[in-house]
């Protein structure tokens, strides 16, 4: 048996301090919405890799169909020898995106990857260079997403000169001062002072914003700015890497809306645990650029196809948008009378299983130490507990949309103890 004291140690010695992780669990198996470590320790999952594990850890359909694709052959690259689960995952993708008209997707690793292509993408349709993002928004961590992801610490402190021409405006989270009129009026600011509005090529947003503390764009928000951008020729991105896949309870989160983007960048739950992202845009923004211009080694994988192939299946047959929305219902009300029984939570938030709070000290305010105590606590019991926020004051739950009812109220109970213990502490 190798203990998590051990493996800490050795991961001190073997990997740098810049890549962090939440808890001192290394996990040695999982099933479902179950991990257990290498002393045999269980834990319910409320993070899902990072909403990675919509369908659960090592869902049967998933597995079966890698283990007949790894039969067959593991990888081609698609630029040199293409296959037909490439082609298939994108006709699936451009059925299902989240605007009208005739669309095209094209698969890449990663979700910056996705990111930093949907940018490509639209600076190549547009024949501009510009791109406007938002305070809290979190888009990945390679060079271009880090610039356009809303907070400097950690992402962006020690990495020197962000690439130019990414511009940030304040999201309307709705807390304070945070309103659609104060971001509508910092974005007229923006074009009257630091640049044209017919330089800017997008407009990138996350319908819910995942590190930024899962705040949810207002429906009257996303209007406005698909007004601005039909009337200036700038086009919307929605970044639906942590929201999309059923998440929120609906197959993309801006669905919710009524809004239709033009460019949708897909990764995490895409491929139920496989490396695997996309970017899904309209047929003439896609073929603006040419033959040669999009690609990667590792692209689209074979493994990682046949993982989405499946995990699209799964979301329709095993009802998991309903699912979704049940489960958020459940944990809202949970987390409601947390807050009603004088417990640190305020702020309670989300669309379908999609669902934060705000954590709180003696003092009422929010407070991102109190929400690492919460979280450790949960972890001490044997709950999976992820925090984020622009100050790490947020409680998110990511909990598998397979996830049973026992196991859920078994994880919710454990919640209510850790924020009781921390408030004691």
């Amino acid at each position: 048996m190798t203990s998590n004291k051990s493996l800490l140690a050795r991961r001190e010695n073997a990997i740098p301090r810049g890549l962090a992780s939440s808890t001192a669990i290394f996990i040695d198996r999982a099933e479902g919405s179950e991990i257990w470590d290498g002393e045999g320790r269980r834990y319910i999952d409320f993070g899902s890799g990072i909403a990675v594990l919509n369908t659960g850890h090592r869902h049967p359909a998933v597995m079966a169909a890698v283990e007949a694709q790894m039969s067959r052959f593991t990888h081609a690259a698609f630029q040199v020898t293409a296959y037909e689960s490439y082609v298939a995952l994108c006709e699936h993708l451009n059925a299902i995106a989240p605007f009208s008209g005739d669309a095209k997707s094209v698969l890449f690793t990663t979700g910056a990857e996705a990111t930093e292509n949907a940018v490509k993408i639209a600076r190549a349709a547009t024949g501009r260079s510009a791109v406007i993002a938002f305070t809290g928004g979190f888009h990945g961590r390679t060079l271009l997403t880090s610039a356009l992801t809303g907070k400097i610490a950690p992402f962006k402190r020690q990495a020197g000169p962000m690439p130019p021409e990414i511009f940030h405006v304040p999201f309307p989270t709705g807390i304070g001062n945070a309103t659609i009129e104060r971001s509508l009026e910092a974005l007229d600011y923006l074009f009257a002072a630091d640049v044209d509005v017919e330089r800017v090529a997008a407009i990138i947003l996350e319908p819910v914003q995942g590190e930024g503390g899962f705040h949810v764009a207002p429906p009257e928000f996303l209007s406005a700015l698909r007004r601005i951008c039909d009337q200036n020729g700038i086009l919307l991105i929605a970044d639906e890497i942590q929201a999309g896949f059923g998440r929120t309870g609906r197959m993309f989160a801006i669905e919710h809306s009524g809004v239709q983007p033009d460019l949708v960048c897909v990764a995490k739950a895409l491929a139920g645990g496989f490396p695997l992202s996309g970017v899904i845009g309209r047929t003439a923004i896609m073929d603006a650029l040419e033959p040669g211009t999009l690609g990667g080694t590792y692209g689209g994988s074979p493994i990682g196809c046949a993982a989405a192939l499946a995990v699209v299946k799964v979301i329709e047959q095993e009802r998991l948008l309903e699912r979704s929305t049940a489960i958020g219902a459940r944990l809202k009300d949970a987390a409601t009378s947390f807050a009603k029984a004088g417990l640190p939570v305020a702020n309670v938030r989300g669309l379908g299983a999609m669902v934060a709070f705000d954590v709180c000290n003696a003092a009422g305010e929010t407070d991102g130490g109190f929400a690492r105590a919460v979280c450790a606590a949960a972890h001490e019991k044997g709950l999976i507990l992820l925090s984020c926020g622009t100050k790490g004051q947020t409680i998110r739950i990511l909990a598998a949309l397979t996830i049973t009812d026992s196991l859920l109220d078994e994880g919710i109970a454990i919640l209510g103890s850790a924020l009781a213990d921390a408030k004691e502490g």
